[in-house]
């Protein structure tokens, strides 16, 4: 039976994960030294893949790590000497909250309800913040800050550096760099890998600041700082070993996006979005999650369960589709679908079909 993967992450794996895989193992990349030339043309390309899909600036640089968690604590060690602002709407926006707490900064948020957004133009940021932290798509939440809400936030704290986490929504998303200083993701959701390798990219405004922090002696970390990614980074190469073989893949699954075109690729999101909110729009046993529908994610929606979920997931397993369930206190009463490129409209529309069995 064939299974598929809606499920928030990992999720289903891309169409050609394998054959890239084979590839690298058949080009021995699994034992290539990450000081090697072979290495650095693998980092080139990926960067240029990724820099042409993102559409990122000049002034950003691409590095890659370990996962997105390993890059919350990166980036409160390196861009933050004291302050840091969170907007929380969601159990990953609150890890990486208090990721900043117990590197002992001093942190202030702005929390919302399970399912709710932000007015980000009425939001009172301290004046002495040095990191405004944004999760732009929460997984455990489906709920989505568009990307106008970044561009304004910058606009409105233009001498504060601001981040984004893209976990769930890169490459989808729509932000425009010019206003993003950092950002970062992992490939276990839209680019349809397995996990292993987050990717954090930063402009010339974090290692500026980063250089600062430096100075005054503050701990940064104790090998993977800012300073050196940048120094590696300026000869395509990396503080440590890193995943090769993924950052191969990465460069390939990015380099097929391009060829389809984002824009492609997003249209092929937002039908399927708007094929699963119409199910729920007028199902008895679902209810939307996330009302606002200038904050509902295309790529997790959340879906409230009017019977206990764990038999609904239980059923839909038996059929070969796999989707999560709510998260932490919401695991009994939710279900999550991932809708990223890896799943078809013809695979959305047969989860629909089971859906509406219940």
């Amino acid at each position: 039976m064939k299974q598929t993967f809606f499920t928030a992450g990992p999720s289903q794996i891309h169409s050609n994960y394998i054959a890239y895989h084979q590839e690298a193992m058949n080009l021995n990349y699994g034992s290539l030294n990450h000081r090697s030339e072979g290495f650095r043309k693998i980092y080139q390309h990926t960067d240029e893949q990724l820099r042409a899909l993102l559409n990122l600036t000049a002034s950003h640089q691409i590095y890659f790590a370990g996962s997105a968690t390993e890059i919350w604590e990166r980036m409160i060690l390196n861009l933050v000497e004291e302050y840091s602002f969170h907007f929380v709407n969601g159990s990953f926006s609150q890890r990486f909250f208090e990721f900043s707490e117990l590197l002992g900064k001093k942190v202030t948020l702005i929390k919302a309800e399970h399912g709710q957004g932000f007015d980000v133009t009425n939001s009172i940021i301290p004046s002495n913040t040095e990191l405004i932290c944004t999760t732009q798509n929460e997984t455990s939440s489906g709920v989505c800050m568009p990307s106008s809400d970044l561009v304004a936030l910058k606009k409105q704290h233009s001498n504060t550096l601001l981040c984004t986490d893209l976990v769930s929504i890169a490459p989808i998303s729509n932000i425009d760099y010019r206003f993003i200083d950092a950002s970062f993701f992992s490939v276990q959701k839209a680019f349809g890998m397995p996990p292993g390798l987050g990717v954090w990219i930063v402009n010339e405004a974090c290692l500026s600041k980063a250089e600062n922090v430096q100075t005054k002696k503050i701990v940064q970390g104790a090998h993977h700082t800012l300073i050196s990614y940048a120094k590696n980074y300026a000869q395509w190469e990396t503080p440590s070993t890193p995943n090769v073989v993924a950052i191969y893949i990465l460069g390939k699954i990015a380099e097929e996006m391009n060829k389809k075109g984002l824009k492609h690729i997003q249209a092929e999101i937002k039908t399927k979005a708007e094929l699963v909110y119409a199910f729920a729009q007028q199902s008895a046993q679902f209810e939307i999650l996330v009302k606002e529908k200038n904050h509902q994610s295309e790529s997790i929606i959340v879906l409230k369960c009017k019977d206990d979920s764990s038999s609904i997931i239980s059923s839909l397993k038996a059929d070969g589709m796999h989707v999560s369930s709510g998260y932490g206190p919401y695991n009994k009463s939710e279900i999550r679908i991932a809708n990223f490129p890896s799943t078809t409209v013809n695979d959305l529309h047969k989860l629909i079909q089971a859906l509406s069995k219940f």
